[in-house]
């Protein structure tokens, strides 16, 4: 075994552990951390790849931006050491249906596409060919994924104000 698998099956170890220990844990600060962990996982993923920018923009978006605010948010809910709630066992039993079905989904995917060698040249990985690529709205663009993930800082933007907004005490 080479030092490159065993660099790849220690990154996927510390995702795939991290994302359950994240989802499993009924501490909520500790789900954060867990799953920081495993998006810094996700990220050495792409760095082993060699895609760096990638993997830059992962760290940058996911764990700078998501991870941060979700854990300002906790803090500022002054939530960070109570214990979730334990989940009855049918929201349970939903959940490990959810993610079967999401994984049988992605392996029928993945079966049913044919995967081919292109003989197309790659573009060199340049700031231009990058911002191109990034913005084009032809079919080899990415400007619907980009507006995509915009929306999704968004989201999680308001969702970190809406947890950390303190509900006002009723007045008798």
């Amino acid at each position: 075994m080479s030092g490159s698998t065993i660099i790849f099956y220690m990154l996927a170890a510390l995702t795939l552990v991290s994302g359950v220990l994240a989802v499993t844990t009924r501490q909520i600060f500790r789900a954060a951390i867990f799953l920081l962990f495993s998006l810094i996982g996700i990220a050495g993923l792409f760095f082993w790849m060699q895609y760096e920018f990638i993997a830059a923009v992962q760290i940058v978006v996911y764990v700078g931006g998501i991870t941060v605010l979700i854990i300002f948010s906790i803090f500022l809910t002054q939530q960070a050491g109570d214990l979730l709630p334990k989940q009855k066992i049918g929201r349970q039993l939903f959940s490990a249906m959810a993610a079967f079905c999401g994984f049988a989904l992605t392996m029928v995917q993945l079966y049913q596409h044919s995967f081919t060698q292109t003989t197309d040249q790659p573009t060199a990985p340049t700031v231009t060919n990058i911002g191109n690529q990034m913005l084009g709205v032809e079919d080899s663009g990415f400007a619907l994924p980009f507006e995509v993930v915009s929306i999704l800082l968004l989201a999680a933007m308001i969702g970190c104000i809406v947890i950390a907004l303190r509900s006002k005490p009723a007045v008798a």
